[in-house]
């Protein structure tokens, strides 16, 4: 019988928590909602939504303690999932507001959608609506997901890693963008699986098996 695990749902002041939390628990997931940075370190598995800015979302993370929590819990393998920002932040640096300095787990920076397409016509930015995602990889939470599926973006910037290898996830907005990232215990997604329907939830059904696992 699986036993019941301890989710920190990482609360930050910058996120949708309720509904992300409504999410993970029809995934069969109870969570704890935590601004605590020592109940995040006594988690078996992390979860970091987020809405908003990338310069305000590390700022609120560093005032409250979490870049270090997050960074150790991630160094020691216990299972993460990011979502929007919760990708973001993960990498070096973002051009959001002028230059700021992400968690650097992963190296790369943030870059925002440029505002001419390929064509030279106007590109919509920010990103809204649903998009198709092709996901490519040998990550473990993949396993019994589909290779395509759509999903519900908002943003308006994208992350440019510089390991390609991290890149498990590729949709097209006039240009291909990185839209979902693994390695390891680190599974980030761009799109927003708590307002994705049944696409949503078959990544936290995934999240959910993949933790029992670990």
């Amino acid at each position: 019988m699986n036993r019941k695990l301890h989710i920190a749902l990482v609360d930050y002041g910058a996120g949708n928590l309720r509904s992300v939390a409504k999410a993970l628990l029809r995934s069969g997931m109870e969570t704890e909602v935590t601004s605590d940075p020592e109940t995040l370190r006594a988690a078996d598995a992390i979860v970091l939504p987020g809405v908003g800015a990338f310069a305000d979302a590390v700022k609120s993370l560093r005032a409250r303690h979490f870049d270090e929590a997050l960074c150790e819990a991630i160094r020691i393998g216990k299972p993460y999932l990011g979502f929007c920002l919760g990708l973001q932040m993960l990498f070096e640096e973002s051009d959001e507001h002028g230059r700021s300095r992400g968690l650097g787990i992963f190296k790369g920076r943030v870059e925002r959608f440029p505002s001419f397409g390929a064509s030279g016509a106007p590109l919509r930015v920010p990103h809204i609506g649903w998009n198709e995602v092709c996901f490519d990889g040998a990550h473990p939470l993949l396993a019994k997901m589909p290779q395509r599926d759509f999903f519900y973006f908002v943003h308006s910037y994208r992350a440019m890693p510089m390991d390609a290898r991290l890149v498990v996830g590729r949709t097209d907005y006039d240009g291909e963008f990185t839209s979902a990232v693994a390695h390891e215990n680190v599974f980030a997604v761009q799109f927003h699986p708590e307002k994705s329907q049944l696409a949503g939830k078959r990544v936290l059904d995934a999240f959910a098996g993949w933790i029992q696992k670990c």
